[in-house]
């Protein structure tokens, strides 16, 4: 694991600007998934470590800002930047409270399956499918993907069927609707 970061951090960034969508996903996935075979911390739930491995190998290649935006809709227009920076930092964290038990469930047997890379209409926009095989059934995960102004981006997640930014929309408008954005806030924390 620590021979996996010490060369994705020797990469070169103009390596990680040119890398098609598809690989780098798969560079992510991999290397998240070593870290996490060798921590048996992260399989037992410790959320500081798990988080810790989010923001070092993850955050890095995701939006965050757009993922938050989608799942916020039409209310993020209305957050001030201060409330949109609380936003994004308690939507990351109920994320990761949300699926810190996938990681519990990766055993030295779990392996990742990544589907070839379809066309797209949009030479901007990508979507990389994978499956998790493990010691259950395989759970399907998309991601979806935009080039910014020099590299791809994770935009938003779909696991089995479900979208990451859609699907706390409609929950996100309710408490919006009812309590204004700090009350989301408030709801989130």
């Amino acid at each position: 694991a620590g021979v996996a970061f010490a060369q994705s951090a020797a990469a070169p960034a103009a390596a990680a600007a040119t890398q098609a969508p598809d690989a780098l996903v798969k560079q992510i996935s991999n290397e998240v998934l070593s870290e996490v075979k060798a921590d048996k911390q992260i399989q037992s739930g410790d959320t500081k470590r798990i988080l810790a491995l989010v923001d070092q190998k993850i955050l890095p290649h995701v939006d965050f800002a757009a993922m938050t935006r989608s799942a916020v809709g039409v209310h993020w227009k209305k957050a001030t930047p201060e409330q949109q920076k609380r936003l994004q930092e308690e939507f990351k964290l109920l994320l990761v409270r949300t699926y810190s038990r996938a990681f519990t469930q990766v055993t030295p047997q779990t392996t990742l399956d990544f589907k070839p890379l379809g066309a797209s209409t949009d030479p901007n926009k990508a979507t990389v499918e994978s499956e998790i095989k493990g010691a259950g059934q395989p759970v399907k995960v998309n991601y979806y993907l935009a080039k910014s102004t020099d590299s791809w981006k994770i935009v938003d997640l779909e696991v089995e069927a479900v979208r990451m930014g859609l699907s706390y929309r409609s929950q996100f408008s309710q408490v919006i609707n009812a309590n204004g954005i700090d009350g989301l806030i408030n709801q989130l924390a």
